[in-house]
């Protein structure tokens, strides 16, 4: 299972290195190489995790893909793009909260990342652990994360600096994380909030989506064409919602299926 992990680090690297911020120079290329340490020190941390306690070859492949799309999104042509294109941009914003996430959330990394780093986690994870309990709070913590690096003058701050663009992304990967790990995890108890979480987020992503579509103007500079935006926000509305669906559909079974069982019993 290590060796599996070391080889998809080797053959993501050529991808993400040509062509990236980390070929760049100044504040940009400290900033791609600070983003890059950081997502190799958690799969390295992963990695020993599984070495040992040892999780099942399903949960390492979608761990392993989930952390080979971080890299490519963020340090691959895709941030190149995303700085002078909103459809691009959208499509990194959507990798991360609708891709990237629920797979890492899906693989199950906790005992690995515990195995991997020790006592120490435990002083991360024990408050994550509690506020995924709730996934209503979650819900509302992604949302205002989507919308306040939506608005135009915190958008463009993130693609003016480098820094700023950084912490753009951790806070959707945190809180894309934190949100699909307290529907998909949730327990019998409370999927009936997961379920309204999920579809809280379908209908204000979906929003935001139609108003990016449906906008007279750029609302993100004047070198940015209308018809990019619009792209974008049907990449939000359309393609975006797919995730939430399935979900969604999923988790309204599991709801279903406990309904069924107390009137049945």
């Amino acid at each position: 299972m290590l060796r599996l992990g070391l080889v998809l680090m080797m053959l993501v690297a050529p991808a993400a290195w040509a062509h990236s911020p980390v070929s760049g120079g100044g504040q940009e290329q400290l900033a791609a190489l600070l983003s890059a340490l950081v997502l190799a020190a958690a799969w390295v941390v992963y990695l020993v995790g599984a070495w040992r306690v040892r999780p099942g070859w399903w949960s390492l492949g979608l761990f392993s893909l989930g952390m080979a799309l971080a890299f490519a999104a963020v340090l691959g042509p895709l941030d190149t793009w995303a700085e002078t294109s909103t459809s691009w941009h959208m499509v990194q914003h959507m990798l991360f909260m609708v891709v990237i996430a629920p797979l890492w959330v899906l693989a199950r990394p906790l005992p690995q990342i515990v195995g991997g780093a020790g006592r120490y986690a435990a002083v991360v994870w024990n408050p994550l652990l509690r506020l995924v309990q709730h996934p209503m709070l979650t819900a509302y913590l992604h949302g205002l994360v989507i919308w306040f690096w939506h608005v135009p003058r915190f958008y463009m701050l993130a693609l003016d600096n480098p820094w700023w663009h950084v912490f753009e992304h951790a806070c959707f990967l945190l809180t894309a994380g934190l949100f699909w790990w307290a529907v998909l995890k949730s327990s019998a108890r409370r999927v009936h909030w997961a379920l309204f979480a999920l579809l809280f987020t379908l209908m204000h992503t979906g929003f935001l989506g139609a108003m990016l579509t449906f906008a007279q103007s750029s609302l993100y500079g004047p070198e940015r064409s209308l018809e990019d935006q619009q792209l974008a926000g049907m990449i939000m509305w359309v393609l975006g919602a797919f995730p939430y669906l399935l979900a969604s559909a999923w988790i309204g079974y599991r709801w279903y299926q406990q309904v069924q069982a107390r009137l049945n019993s």
